[in-house]
């Protein structure tokens, strides 16, 4: 259920900057997903095919770009990518580290028609 929570914010923003810049039409969502991000592409995908019918938004194509998850060793400040969960330092092997990319999630662009185009 989470990504129904989601999916409806991807909606509520794309209609509101769609309206706002005169679109008849949202073709194509942009977002950007942080591999630690809990969002499973294929159940927002779901839900949005249910919930923007009668909208601005119905079949508007969601683009989904995964971001690298990059985390910084507070002991020694080595910097390295890791693919799903968390690990330690590969440098020192410490476990106090933070994470500096990877738990994003937003919407990057919307894509639209105008209704004199």
């Amino acid at each position: 259920m989470h990504e129904l929570a989601v999916t409806e914010s991807i909606l509520s923003i794309s209609e509101k900057y769609a309206k706002e810049n005169g679109a008849s039409k949202v073709t194509s969502i942009n977002l950007v997903i942080g591999r630690l991000s809990s969002i499973v592409d294929e159940s927002v995908q779901f839900y949005w095919d249910i919930i923007s019918k009668d909208s601005l938004c119905y079949q508007a194509i969601l683009n989904f770009e995964r971001r690298s998850a990059v985390l910084k060793c507070n002991v020694c400040d080595h910097e390295y990518e890791i693919d799903t969960s968390l690990q330690p330092c590969p440098a020192c092997g410490s476990p106090n580290i933070k994470v500096i990319s990877g738990e994003e999630f937003f919407v990057d662009s919307i894509e639209i028609e105008k209704a004199d185009e």
